[in-house]
């Protein structure tokens, strides 16, 4: 089977081999589930491998995809997922433990700033964002991208492509703090967490 890919506007393959988002969680991204507060919001979750993977850990967890096959494919592997855009009105704002950006997915909409803003008012005060960045990358790219398995392609939306560099910067214009890079397989996974709010 052709592998599915991510491609840039300008021809380069980003990331890893799309076709990783068909598989199961792996051990070390298991291992830093474990470490997200739960209740956990999966943006942009695909066939929902990390959705199951969260159940699986008894934490619960939801998956927001516009993708109507990818939605379709994680509801048949039993994750539970809405067809919906992040920007869109989501259950229990502000109430979520975690979110996650896993895959690359911080390059949705092609405005990281605003993305993880948007974040910041779904995840409960204390709450965190864990964000994959492209360890091949620094700064921030914006621009557009498809998704190619052979002769197929998809058609070009917003993406950004994001640098671990440039993590804690992103998070501080979005009203984040930036607690550190774990590396996971060698991905850089940023842990972002909103303040708790201070009384007057």
């Amino acid at each position: 089977m052709t592998n599915l890919v991510l491609r840039a506007e300008g021809g380069e393959v980003l990331g890893e081999s799309a076709s990783r988002w068909f598989g199961a969680a792996t051990a070390e991204e298991r291992s830093l589930l474990t470490l997200l507060p739960g209740p956990v919001l999966d943006v942009g979750c695909g066939p929902g491998r990390l959705v199951v993977a969260l159940l699986e850990l008894g934490v619960p967890a939801l998956g927001v995809d516009t993708a109507p096959g990818a939605v379709a494919l994680a509801r048949e592997q039993g994750a539970v997922v809405l067809a919906r855009s992040v920007f869109d009105r989501l259950p229990a704002e502000g109430r979520w433990g975690s979110a996650v950006l896993a895959d690359g997915n911080i390059g949705i909409g092609g405005e990281p700033t605003r993305l993880l803003a948007r974040l910041r008012q779904v995840v409960r005060p204390g709450g965190s964002v864990a964000v994959e960045a492209d360890a091949r990358a620094s700064g921030v790219r914006q621009g557009r991208a498809r998704l190619e398995r052979g002769d197929e392609v998809g058609a070009w939306f917003p993406w950004a492509v994001v640098g671990p560099d440039a993590l804690p910067a992103l998070a501080l214009a979005a009203g984040l703090v930036h607690r550190g890079t774990r590396r996971v397989e060698g991905r850089p996974v940023g842990i972002l967490a909103r303040p708790h709010e201070r009384v007057s």
